[in-house]
């Protein structure tokens, strides 16, 4: 039993019919979906979004997936194949969209991690102020260089005027010169 029999006529005219028909078929599958020009371009743009975030430096993985998936989304619409190049597209974003995330979250984290080292500095110059300060409140005042010293000078041990004998006053030999006498008449 045959689930397929041929038609009657020329089997000449039945291939050169069904060779019609699947080209038309193609056709028409390759007709059905238009250009992708919408997702390339929000791939593009999302692509170079993500390469402003800094996805290079905190995501390159996921940025090398979108530019990969991108250029086969190109490849895919040089050779008309406009459903691939649409999936790839949306593939594509996704990916940068990813990438701009992890850029975003990288850049934020390693500007709390410049916050943390920022402040544990301010803490250690704080501390080491503080402890100075304490060291300084602790020692006695020294005196300046600068201001003369306020202690009293001590007496000399043997004072030139001794205290008088009991019998009164004793004389000066001559051999000391007294200063001599002012001018205006005044004393010694």
């Amino acid at each position: 039993m045959y689930i397929f029999s041929p038609p009657a006529g020329s089997p000449r005219r039945i291939r050169t019919a069904m060779a019609i028909l699947v080209l038309a078929l193609t056709l028409a599958g390759c007709a059905s979906v238009p250009p992708p020009n919408d997702s390339m371009n929000q791939a593009q743009n999302q692509l170079q979004m993500a390469r402003d975030a800094g996805a290079a430096d905190y995501a390159p993985v996921d940025l090398g997936f979108a530019q990969d998936k991108f250029q086969q989304a190109q490849a895919a619409m040089a050779e008309r194949k406009y459903a691939d190049a649409a999936s790839l597209a949306e593939e594509s974003r996704a990916d940068a969209e990813l990438a701009q995330a992890k850029a975003r979250l990288g850049a934020a984290r390693a500007q709390i991690q410049s916050k943390v080292q920022e402040n544990t500095r301010l803490r250690q110059e704080g501390e080491q102020a503080a402890a100075a300060a304490r060291t300084q409140d602790a020692a006695p005042a020294q005196p300046s260089s600068s201001a003369p010293p306020t202690e009293d000078m001590p007496a000399p041990s043997s004072s030139i005027l001794s205290t008088p004998p009991a019998d009164g006053f004793q004389t000066v030999p001559d051999t000391v010169q007294q200063p001599a006498a002012n001018s205006q008449g005044g004393q010694p």
